[in-house]
């Protein structure tokens, strides 16, 4: 969709400099640009570069503020935050006509708004779909399920009964979510376990973002739950009666174990393990790898953790020096 510059400096709330009737038709990165393109840069080494591409136009932070260029540039003070957003206008998501696919089977008991059903979607009684949402192709949905708007359920996701999603919730295609948990009581006399009953919810609030073959398993008697803005990579593993905050990203290949706590702003980098009943508190970063045991507490806002058991990443290379010194006395 073409855009005047003006108005994605309108709209990025930027501060222009150039020639505001430039059209911008796309984005693309500062070596694969073409003319109509536009594209952003973090740092001032890299303004040279992006001023000789094709590019039609810039995205830049304060530092480029004070001159003029060959190319007009938006002025911005996070220029990657600012690229997102202009992204959302220059390209926007196609718009999906409402309908419901003749290959689709939809209970008589659901509850269905203005949404867009492809091929092969099965849809139990009870479940209900609100308006603007969208349902890939092959994707199973549980008896009494709710979903919100506007949420993206891409090819082949299946939501177990019961599972709330409240809007703009988008989960990745081969997602299972409110599966049973992983709990079982043992027989001491017969070594056998019996199941315990998972027989809670999973509950997924505002903007959350669901990454390719990621499971999420209900409560065993209580709710799973993932509030607001949190995003979830490909191949993540959340057990039940985990609560997981606003605002948490999480990397690909991390497990969460049962009834962990997972507060606000919090960073979990990729292949990351934590243990049950491990509380991580607000803002805390857990570097890639790291393990947290049972019952742990990870305190420490803006702190970057690592290693197994993970600690403040000062004392894990300090261990790490000593450990290669002692190696070298040998």
């Amino acid at each position: 969709m073409a855009r005047k510059l003006k108005e994605v400096a309108d709209f990025l709330q930027a501060r222009l400099i150039g020639d505001g009737d430039v059209s911008v038709t796309g984005i693309a990165s500062v070596q694969s640009a073409t003319p109509g393109d536009l594209v952003f840069i973090q740092d001032e080494k890299n303004l040279d570069s992006a001023l000789q591409s094709r590019a039609s136009a810039i995205i830049v932070g304060k530092f480029a503020a004070d001159k003029t260029y060959s190319k007009p540039v938006l002025i911005t003070d996070d220029p990657r935050l600012a690229f997102a957003r202009a992204a959302h206008l220059i390209c926007p998501k196609p718009a999906r006509v409402p309908g419901v696919h003749p290959s689709a089977i939809v209970h008589a008991g659901a509850k269905l708004g203005s949404v867009t059903v492809d091929e092969r979607v099965v849809i139990a009684e009870g479940a209900e779909i609100a308006d603007g949402t969208w349902i890939g192709a092959g994707c199973v949905i549980g008896r009494d399920v709710f979903i919100g708007e506007h949420c993206e359920l891409h090819p082949n996701v299946t939501i177990y009964a019961g599972t709330r999603l409240a809007n703009r919730v988008i989960v990745h295609a081969g997602s299972v979510l409110g599966s049973d948990g992983f709990g079982y009581a043992r027989d001491p006399k017969t070594g056998r376990y019996e199941k315990f009953p998972q027989v809670g919810r999973l509950e997924i609030e505002d903007d959350v973002e669901i990454g390719a073959n990621s499971t999420i398993d209900r409560g065993a008697l209580i709710v799973t739950r993932i509030r607001r803005g949190t995003k979830l990579d490909n191949l993540v593993h959340v057990g039940h009666n985990v609560q997981i905050g606003t605002n948490v990203v999480i990397a690909a290949q991390a497990g969460l174990s049962g009834s962990a706590v997972i507060e606000d702003n919090v960073v979990i980098g990729g292949q990351v393990g934590i243990a049950d009943h491990v509380r991580i508190e607000d803002g805390a970063v857990l570097g890639a790898q790291s393990g947290i045991p049972s019952k742990k507490i990870i305190r420490g806002k803006g702190v970057l953790f690592w290693g197994t058991p993970a600690r403040p990443i000062r004392a894990y290379l300090k261990e790490l020096a000593l450990l290669a010194r002692l190696a070298k006395k040998e």
